[in-house]
């Protein structure tokens, strides 16, 4: 079951003091770019959240955040008294003013106010630990369901082309012959006397050349294999992109030996169906 690069997730956690709100966002990207934004009391814990995030996301642009809404009952900021006293004293010789104003001004005044920072309380983060493994659960489902969607939609491609390959089948021997008529009829302008011998094991070198046997059987068997991956277990956009390579090496080939316009026409709608493919291909996880 392949899953999409695309997710969201979203989780609120409500604590006594404070309302946390944890956030996942991925996009497609060839490897994992991970941004991590997590306010400073936590900031100990990133390293153990980037392993989590690597472990379960494998790929992706993803961008993770914690954000925290504290509810009045803590507030890690207080009054620097001894500084704004001296504040004050200096600002009375400075300018002439009453308490009030004089305390309005130095509450604006650098290190008017200090941040006490507690030791990390290891309950309340077990409880956002846990919120953040919902979080990546969330994120997981909504790539599971973006891949449904994109399988599909491969179905649908794949399915094209193999009948766009029957199509081909169907016609090559009708090729075949265009081509040894066409043969004929430029000697048979030129006027010229042949040895039938000759000409008959030229014919059949030429022929052979044109021959696109084994490019048929590998295109079925690479379209059979893709398929084949997307029922896997893991989901791998790496692997079927180079499955979607040997896939357009062989219409590629058949395309440049068909030498013949309807058989071209229908190696031109193989490679549409491909491109959108690969397109495709690209939001794999």
């Amino acid at each position: 079951m392949i899953q999409s690069m695309t997710g969201y997730g979203k989780t609120v956690l409500q604590l006594s003091t404070k309302k946390i709100t944890i956030e996942l966002k991925s996009l497609n990207s060839k490897n994992l770019d991970l941004n991590v934004r997590i306010p400073s009391y936590y900031r100990e814990k990133e390293l153990d959240v980037r392993k989590k995030l690597a472990s379960t996301l494998i790929r992706g642009k993803v961008d993770f955040s914690i954000y925290i809404e504290n509810n009045g009952g803590e507030v890690s900021s207080k009054i620097n008294e001894l500084a704004v006293k001296e504040y004050m004293n200096q600002l009375k010789d400075i300018v002439d003013s009453n308490e009030m104003e004089l305390l309005k001004m130095a509450v604006r005044l650098p290190d008017s106010l200090k941040t006490e920072r507690d030791e990390l309380d290891e309950n309340e983060w077990f409880e956002i630990d846990k919120a953040i493994d919902e979080t990546i659960e969330k994120i997981i489902q909504y790539r599971i369901d973006e891949g449904v969607s994109m399988q599909t939609d491969f179905d649908l491609r794949i399915s094209i082309i193999e009948n766009l390959l029957k199509e081909i089948i169907e016609v090559d021997p009708k090729r075949i012959e265009k081509v040894k008529e066409k043969i004929k009829n430029a000697i048979e302008e030129l006027e010229a006397k042949i040895d039938e011998s000759r000409f008959e094991q030229e014919l059949i070198y030429y022929i052979e050349k044109l021959d696109i046997t084994e490019e048929k059987v590998r295109l079925k068997n690479h379209l059979d294999y893709f398929k084949k991956e997307l029922q896997g277990d893991i989901s791998n956009g790496k692997k079927l992109g180079f499955i979607t390579q040997e896939i357009g090496r062989e219409i590629n080939t058949i395309g440049s030996k068909s030498n013949f316009a309807d058989m071209q026409k229908l190696v031109v709608q193989m490679k549409d169906e491909l491109e959108k493919i690969k397109e495709q291909n690209l939001n794999v996880l």
